[in-house]
């Protein structure tokens, strides 16, 4: 049979009361008290019934993560940080993918799985401004994530992505390259990363002087390592001239290096190459990339605390907020030596 509550108690030589309230993290509990019953839940291997637990507190102490894509690697980091806050916090995370998909990002927030949690933190990636509709519908507490929705009643948390983007071009700038690639863009488009990182790449340009080359922004849909390695096929067959690149995410710069070394044109030396995201992989290719580190952990931190708020204070109004997460420029071999 199950262990129960009550078995802990016995164990422990405490009241079912107070085990509830360890279980719960209530807080004015003798530290004693408090380690005596989490040891007999370790040793009795006690689980709580979450849904027993929201029954009685109209809480179930989990929460959603809406993302497009767990095989795009920040998102996948991202989605660990999220987990990592949130057990800090005694709350569980629900992971869905939404692929990408518009159908399916509008469903999975008006769908009834939104009330079998307290929160949801939803990174929309085909949603945009013209949807808040869809967002303002949504009763169960939201904070969004990502660059596409900017003015939705919620509070939202994000990268500074036009300030990274120009901090990477100025550090090739500064090394002495002078034709680099914005690699990664999406014409067209100006609520997005890719149209947000644009603006940096070309903020940088103009501050020091440079033109602006069409030839050197190169499109890339998809931000995945194959993508970034058709493109940069295709541009090196165009015979396009280049000394520098800004790769829109880590991803798409791990599939041109790739590229580049077949073709045998050296790293840092020939042509210098900087990432965005700083996913785990970026560590340990050869050469290391260098990329704009956006703040992951603060991201999942602070969205967590926000939705957290939130629900707690779910009776109350108060403004959206709006949070922009640090980011800092790790230089490693792949920006290292200035142009030949």
């Amino acid at each position: 049979m199950a262990t129960t509550l009550h078995d802990v108690a016995k164990l422990a030589g405490v009241s079912a009361k107070t085990v509830s309230n360890v279980v719960n993290d209530y807080p004015h509990i003798k530290q004693a008290t408090k380690e005596r019953v989490l040891a007999a839940i370790a040793e009795l291997g006690y689980r709580p019934n979450l849904s027993a637990r929201g029954l009685r507190s109209g809480r179930s102490g989990v929460i959603s993560l809406i993302i497009p894509d767990l095989r795009n690697s920040y998102f996948a980091e991202l989605a660990d940080a999220v987990m990592h806050a949130a057990a800090q916090r005694g709350l569980y995370v629900l992971i869905e993918q939404t692929g990408g998909d518009r159908e399916r990002e509008a469903a999975l927030v008006r769908g009834p799985r939104t009330q079998l949690v307290d929160g949801i933190l939803y990174s929309a990636l085909e949603l945009g401004e013209e949807d808040v509709d869809i967002l303002a519908e949504v009763r169960t507490p939201m904070v969004l994530l990502g660059e596409r929705i900017f003015n939705a009643p919620n509070d939202h948390v994000t990268m500074q992505n036009t300030e990274g983007v120009r901090a990477a071009t100025e550090h090739l700038i500064a090394s002495g390259r002078r034709r680099i690639v914005a690699f990664g863009a999406h014409p067209g488009e100006e609520i997005g990363s890719a149209g947000l990182r644009l603006v940096g790449y070309r903020e940088a340009l103009d501050a020091a002087g440079l033109p602006y080359d069409e030839a050197l922004v190169r499109e890339v849909e998809i931000w995945h390592r194959l993508d970034g390695a058709v493109a940069m096929r295709t541009m090196l067959d165009e015979g396009v001239q280049f000394d520098g690149i800004v790769a829109f995410n880590d991803a798409l710069a791990l599939g041109a290096m790739r590229v580049l070394s077949e073709r045998g044109i050296r790293m840092p030396e020939q042509v210098a190459i900087i990432g965005f995201d700083d996913i785990d992989e970026g560590r340990y290719s050869l050469p290391s990339l260098s990329t704009i580190a956006p703040g992951r952990d603060q991201i999942a931190e602070t969205a967590v605390d926000l939705l957290l708020e939130r629900i707690e204070r779910r009776d109350e109004s108060f403004p959206p907020r709006l949070v922009l997460a640090d980011f800092e420029l790790v230089q490693r071999e792949s920006t290292a030596f200035p142009a030949a």
